[in-house]
């Protein structure tokens, strides 16, 4: 079983209380009505899928119901850090 250090409960609580909500720091188009059909889908349904250390977003949806970042191995499952929503990347192992 999976531990997840939720950053506004601080506690390390079981992977089954959260929820993967997708990449994270995906930039958002100032204007939507001004992309092309191909470059919204893009935006919403492309992501890197990167095999490694990859920032991610997640849900404490059985404790405080926040969303905040982590940093995750995608091949191991390893996370390496939580971040509140809206804080930079940590730096540090990141590729």
């Amino acid at each position: 079983m999976l531990l997840i250090r939720c950053p506004y409960c601080d506690e390390d609580r079981p992977e089954v209380e959260f929820a993967y909500a997708g990449e994270a720091h995906v930039a958002r188009p100032a204007d939507p009505s001004a992309l092309s059909d191909d470059e919204f889908r893009d935006f919403l349904y492309v992501r890197s899928n990167t095999r490694g250390l990859m920032a991610e977003r997640w849900r404490h949806v059985h404790g405080c119901g926040r969303f905040f970042n982590a940093l995750r191995e995608t091949v191991s499952d390893k996370f390496h850090a939580t971040y509140k929503a809206g804080e930079p990347r940590p730096q540090g192992d990141a590729p």
